[in-house]
């Protein structure tokens, strides 16, 4: 058996399953030496990856951290394609109208940013998404700075009807996304 590629974890903790991260980094780094016949691998598919839980996994936070750096190397490989093939002024343009859509949905009165779940279930602590809101709107309106680790590392408590999970997550990825679309250094 070959030696772990990221710590482990013991006790009681749970990471990752090694073979299920192998196998994906595998995949990942064929797609970016365009070996032939390597699966397609694009940078969204990076950030949506989830891996089974074990005892004796992979460090979550290691695996985590390599899987960001990944993901930053091929959205900069797309980022080059598109830009040669549409032009830099598309690409911009692009960007921007994102940028701008979610400036708007995040621009919503707090505690209204995002559907809630109904009072028998959980969603995601409405004050701590709408803080992570306000910090978005000020980094798309006046520059202020947050980096892509920190909208990747936005982690919520929850609570009963707070905000839809998939809502507030599929908004932070098109964050990410824009981040990555005009940022040539991360």
């Amino acid at each position: 058996m070959s030696a772990a590629v990221f710590p482990l974890t013991s006790g009681r903790e749970k990471g990752y399953e090694q073979r299920a991260v192998d196998a994906f980094l595998a995949q990942a780094r064929a797609a970016f030496e365009r070996r032939e016949g390597a699966p397609t691998v694009t940078s969204q598919a990076i950030r949506e990856v989830a891996f089974p839980l074990v005892k004796e996994g992979y460090s979550i936070s290691h695996v985590d951290g390599a899987l960001g750096r990944i993901e930053d190397a091929f959205a900069a490989r797309e980022r080059d394609a598109a830009m040669r093939r549409e032009g830099a002024r598309v690409w911009v343009d692009n960007a921007r109208e994102a940028a701008e859509e979610i400036l708007q949905h995040l621009s919503r009165p707090a505690k209204q940013r995002f559907a809630r779940t109904s009072a028998l279930t959980y969603g995601y602590r409405v004050d701590e998404v709408d803080i992570v809101a306000d910090k978005l709107v000020a980094f798309l309106e006046r520059g202020h700075l947050v980096t892509v680790e920190q909208v990747r590392a936005a982690a919520f408590r929850m609570q009963r009807r707070g905000y839809r999970e998939e809502q507030v997550d599929a908004l932070l990825d098109a964050v990410v996304d824009v981040m990555l679309a005009v940022s040539p250094t991360r």
